[in-house]
């Protein structure tokens, strides 16, 4: 937990509402840009996707970029 390399985020803001889950996320991009910290995240908000620096999506099985 001391400044970790790669922090994987399985639905961080899965129950958050909209407010909170844009804090969440800020928070990722401070800690990423201050402590050179990675996020792989896995989610299905699309708001938190697209604001990601890259997307990989899994569709029929198959690892895609978009």
């Amino acid at each position: 937990m001391n400044q970790p390399f790669l922090v994987l985020a399985d639905e961080p803001t899965g129950n958050l509402d909209s407010e909170n889950s844009r804090q969440v996320y800020l928070l990722f991009r401070e800690l990423s840009i201050e402590q050179g910290t990675t996020f792989f995240i896995a989610t299905h908000n699309a708001e938190l996707a697209s604001a990601a620096d890259r997307c990989l999506f899994i569709k029929d099985g198959i690892l895609q970029e978009k």
